[in-house]
C-alpha cells in the first residue's frame, strides 16, 4: 500500500472515495479513529492509500478531478 493523500478534510477524504468507489481503485483510510487521542479536534491527518499496482491509475484519477494539488510525493 502506498500513501497517495493525507489531509484532516472530511469532505476531501469522501470526495476521493466516491472517485475510487467509482473507478474501482482499492483505498484504505488510515488514522480515522484517532480523534479519541486528539479529541475531535481535527489536528491529526488521516492517510489514503492505494495499492501498489493502482497507484497510478489513482494518482491520475485525482489529477483529472482537479485534486492533483492534494497528492503526496511519489516514492520510488
Amino acid at each position: 500500500m502506498r500513501e497517495i493523500v493525507r489531509t484532516n478534510d472530511p469532505v476531501l477524504i469522501n470526495a476521493i472515495g466516491a472517485l475510487f468507489d467509482g473507478a474501482h481503485i482499492a483505498y484504505m483510510v488510515l488514522d480515522q479513529n484517532m480523534s479519541v487521542l486528539e479529541g475531535s479536534i481535527g489536528i491529526l491527518s488521516r492517510r489514503i492509500m492505494v495499492a501498489d499496482e493502482q497507484e497510478t491509475e489513482a494518482r491520475q484519477l485525482l489529477t483529472d478531478a482537479g485534486l492533483g494539488g492534494e497528492l503526496r510525493n511519489q516514492k520510488s
